[in-house]
């Protein structure tokens, strides 16, 4: 089976609402191929970084960095126009996913970074080996009936919480999301109607549910409805609406339906990857988790 491989990268500088934002990013980064793990010394095991993600317009961040990169030649991508970045790609604010995941793999490619196959909490396991994710498969079942097994790795997968559901009756929509979707290693199922995606989500455990408020048959928002009738999908599962809908009016009938989020077409890239590494397993535990120590 490939192996995944995988990249440390140590985040230096940076305000909160950035780190918020990478946060973010390496959620979804972890599962591509090749991976980037943000770095962090409590947590991760197996020695120092892979690469460097430096703030090139705070002083502090830089002469850390220069005091890091005195012992070794160290791989790094610089973000902002105030540090000379001499031999570093340099990447300009505000930061945008597409071109910031381009720029580690570019470096990765030039500078022969060393990079490990590490565990999902980013930590060197013995054996040193992870399996990689199979890719977004993009099936489409017509009612959620008769559908066909799962294999061993799809139904692990599942288990973990790793699917999407797109229900849109227009393909090049379909075709959108696929393509987002595939280098990030999701399963992914595709429904054209809300009676289709009612038998989905009713045979199968979804992460996300992305649904179009327009669709044949039923509308999404009595899908939505019915979706966060179960209470297990409640929980499990967010919803989010895609739509051209951008009245207020709309968007209060999405929120009065039960969805978490509302996106308006055209899709802005960077706030689609947001929303979904916003409902990973992974980032809600860490929210449920941070959610009880302040009770």
């Amino acid at each position: 089976m490939t192996l995944n491989e995988q990249y440390l990268v140590d985040v230096i500088g940076f305000n909160p609402v950035e780190r918020s934002m990478l946060a973010s990013i390496f959620a979804l980064a972890a599962r591509r191929d090749p991976a980037f793990v943000q770095y962090d010394p409590a947590t991760t095991a197996g020695g120092a970084a892979d690469i460097y993600l430096v703030d090139a317009d705070s002083p502090e961040a830089m002469n850390e960095f220069r005091m890091l990169s005195k012992r070794s030649n160290l791989p790094a991508v610089m973000v902002g126009g105030a540090g000379d970045g001499a031999g570093f790609p340099i990447l300009p604010r505000p930061l945008q996913w597409a071109r910031l995941l381009q720029a580690l793999e570019d470096t990765v490619a030039a500078t022969g970074a060393k990079g490990g196959k590490r565990d999902d909490e980013g930590t060197l396991p013995l054996g040193n080996t992870r399996p990689l994710s199979v890719s977004a498969a993009g099936r489409s079942y017509p009612g959620g009936a008769h559908l066909p097994p799962l294999d061993d790795a799809a139904a692990k997968k599942r288990a973990l919480g790793d699917t999407v559901l797109v229900v849109d009756d227009n393909a090049s929509v379909r075709m959108f999301m696929k393509a987002k979707l595939a280098p990030f290693n999701f399963e992914v199922d595709f429904a054209e109607t809300g009676e289709e995606a009612v038998g989905l989500t009713g045979s199968r455990e979804y992460t996300c549910v992305f649904l179009d408020v327009v669709l044949p048959g039923i509308d999404g928002y009595q899908v939505c409805k019915m979706i966060k009738a179960n209470k297990q999908a409640m929980k499990k599962t967010a919803v989010v609406m895609l739509t051209s809908r951008s009245s207020p009016f709309d968007k209060l009938r999405g929120s009065l339906a039960g969805c978490d989020e509302y996106l308006t077409k055209p899709l802005d890239e960077d706030r689609l990857l947001e929303v979904i590494a916003q409902f990973l397993p992974s980032s809600r535990k860490k929210r449920d988790k941070s959610g009880s120590k302040q009770q």
